[in-house]
């Protein structure tokens, strides 16, 4: 087991990935109950894994991750993820001595650019770059979870859209606006 430490940041300045190469994430989530640990598997690039994740305690959680074959990964985003699923590029950004990874996100989430540090401990000082903005660790509106179900949602609500009259199809109402 591992311990996950981890802070996150809103970026407001992209030309920080000028010139730099990312690697394609697509994320998908199999499960998560309300107090339980999540479960996602993610394909990055040519690798794949099943990851379980509990409930944040401050800045940490404990975190699982096991190799599987890209073929499962998949398999399993395409048939039980329920369409929670999200694509990203991540980029590797070195800022005083501390590795920030720059999610930028696509699909219903394009135009949202998350920085996430891993930290050695909840108290590790950390210098902020320029480039980010507010803080978001605490934010569930930013979870990627949260973001998956949204594009579970919107995708649903666009499916029903088009299977019924436009005075029938209702939009969806209340879910967190990516910035």
């Amino acid at each position: 087991m591992a311990r996950e430490i981890e802070r996150r940041f809103l970026v407001r300045d992209v030309r920080i990935l000028d010139g730099r190469r990312g690697e394609h994430i697509i994320q998908g989530y199999l499960a998560k109950e309300i107090g339980s640990m999540s479960t996602r598997v993610r394909i990055r690039g040519e690798r794949a894994y099943l990851t379980l994740k509990s409930p944040k305690q401050g800045f940490s959680r404990d975190e699982f991750e096991y190799p599987i074959p890209v073929g499962d990964a998949r398999q399993m985003i395409a048939q039980h993820c329920a369409g929670r699923v999200v694509r990203k590029t991540r980029y590797l950004v070195d800022h005083a001595h501390h590795v920030f990874e720059v999610d930028v996100f696509q699909g219903q989430h394009a135009g949202l650019v998350v920085a996430e540090v891993e930290l050695p401990h909840e108290q590790t000082p950390l210098c902020l770059p320029h480039w980010v903005g507010d803080e978001i660790t605490h934010d569930s509106r930013y979870g990627n979870f949260t973001l998956a179900e949204q594009a579970a949602l919107l995708h649903a609500a666009a499916t029903a859209a088009i299977a019924a009259p436009a005075a029938v199809a209702k939009p969806i109402l209340g879910l967190p606006v990516a910035h």
